[in-house]
């Protein structure tokens, strides 16, 4: 406990600054970002914007994918005028995003405002984590970065448990709940200290090519490019996490028995989390951000001295049977189950990825491939995005569904209905409950079958990765 003690004593001030901003930002992201989803896709009269599953698709996919991409040129951008000055920037843009996102309401304009903020969470990505590279050493680098991941988690599960208390008095709260959360970071600028950097001296134009100049060195190294592609394979599966998982819960799962459970035993969560008798399914997604602040730290000194390889393999493999088998089934409870597995598997690879890279990069360009080490998570939401979006709403979309269902039946549904009300009328005409009518849905179109798709993509980047190891890199060390 000493030593432990003796470590904390090492960070300076600007370290546990940096890690409370990091706090706040996520726990602004989360807040709106697990809700999202449903958000672009609900019905209007529950305030949502019944956008299509694949213009959703496109939106969360393309604007977070760019989200990721991004950092090179921020990242050189802040290395060059200040870190602070940057941060002011970003949470200017942070801020005034979520303002202005909830005024607008066609595909075009919400997806230009998606890409606003992203720009935001771009301009600070990169300099909070330099800044946390910066404010530890040798020693206490495991520690200080083990800190800067618990307040990733803690803000992420943080987000949507505040957020969520709004959602059903408009979701125009919801994002004026995150710009408040964002705007706090305003004020603790004023005790962030610059931490020591190179300033480049080159014109900005210098800078960026230099930028391009590196990706062009990274591309042309194939082994790199492919594991970067296997990687991104991984984050596919997992973004269904946010992009498919809450709207499949929402559409499809009866959690009347986690309601009724909450409602006799905690009634503050049934009061708060719950609506006509159903949780929220983004507090049910939610519990996976739990999970990893719970057993993240039994994990890692689990798989402590396990090989980056197997890790990541055996890690890539749990998920995707745990992201599968919550995409198969209508009871809750086993839902639940199923996102620990999950949390399991993400607690097992994630952290091994940056791990790998390191190892299997030139001893002299280590520091090089290490900065793209985040082009997994750029392909891994532009994909997760054209699943989420055009294959879900083929396979799996409830009121896609519906109106195949209503063409084939030949029923006469007036136009200009909000989701809820055309599928009351659907059921009405087809003298079913609206219960009845989703269990008839998923008897006769199986909506559950994406989850083969989800699991198929993570066994194959896990048997990829495996295949690649052993025939490319040709080391069975790692």
């Amino acid at each position: 406990m000493t030593r432990i003690a003796q470590v904390f004593k090492r960070f300076p001030k600007t370290f546990w600054v940096a890690n409370t901003i990091e706090l706040f930002e996520r726990w602004a992201w989360y807040g709106f970002f697990m809700l999202f989803a449903n958000y672009l896709t609900g019905s209007s009269d529950a305030g949502g914007l019944e956008f299509t599953q694949s213009q959703k698709g496109m939106i969360m996919g393309i604007g977070t994918g760019i989200l990721y991409f991004l950092p090179v040129i921020t990242g050189a951008i802040a290395d060059k005028y200040g870190f602070k000055k940057v941060l002011l920037i970003a949470f200017f843009v942070y801020t005034s995003a979520f303002i202005l996102l909830p005024m607008f309401d066609t595909f075009t304009a919400v997806f230009i405002m998606y890409l606003y903020l992203a720009v935001g969470a771009a301009l600070f990505k990169p300099v909070i984590s330099a800044t946390i590279a910066k404010t530890t050493d040798d020693k206490t680098a495991s520690i200080g970065f083990g800190i800067f991941y618990m307040m990733v988690n803690l803000g992420a599960f943080l987000g949507p448990m505040l957020t969520l208390l709004f959602k059903n008095v408009s979701y125009d709260m919801v994002f004026h709940v995150s710009a408040f959360i964002i705007a706090i970071n305003f004020l603790l600028l004023f005790f962030y200290k610059e931490p020591d950097r190179e300033v480049s001296k080159e014109g900005f134009l210098n800078t960026i090519g230099q930028v391009f100049k590196n990706v062009g060195l990274v591309i042309k190294d194939f082994k790199f490019v492919l594991f970067l592609l296997i990687i991104a394979g991984f984050w596919t599966m997992y973004m269904q996490l946010f992009f498919t998982l809450p709207v499949f819960i929402t559409q499809w799962v009866d959690t009347s028995v986690l309601y009724n459970f909450f409602q006799n035993y905690i009634p503050f969560i049934a009061e708060n989390y719950g609506a006509h008798g159903q949780i929220e399914a983004e507090f049910i997604t939610n519990l996976d951000a739990m999970f990893i602040i719970l057993f993240q730290i039994m994990i890692s000194t689990l798989v402590m001295k396990w090989r980056p390889l197997s890790t990541m393999v055996t890690g890539i493999i749990i998920s995707s049977i745990g992201m599968s088998l919550t995409l198969m089934t209508q009871n809750v409870v086993f839902i639940i189950v199923a996102l620990f597995v999950f949390a399991v598997g993400e607690m097992t690879a994630s952290p091994k990825v940056t791990e790998y890279i390191g190892r299997i990069a030139p001893r002299h360009k280590k520091a090089l491939y290490m900065g793209y080490s985040f082009i997994p998570l750029f392909l891994g939401n532009i994909f997760a995005g054209f699943i989420s979006g055009g294959v879900y709403q083929s396979m799996s979309d409830k009121h896609s569904l519906l109106i195949k269902e209503v063409a084939k039946q030949g029923l006469d549904i007036p136009a200009g209905l909000s989701h809820n009300q055309y599928f009351s009328t659907a059921a009405e005409l087809m003298k079913m409950t609206e219960k009845q009518l989703t269990n008839y849905l998923w008897s006769t179109y199986h909506p559950s079958n994406i989850w083969l798709i989800i699991f198929g993509i993570g066994i194959l980047a896990a048997i990829s990765l495996w295949l690649y190891n052993r025939f490319l890199i040709g080391r069975d060390k790692y």
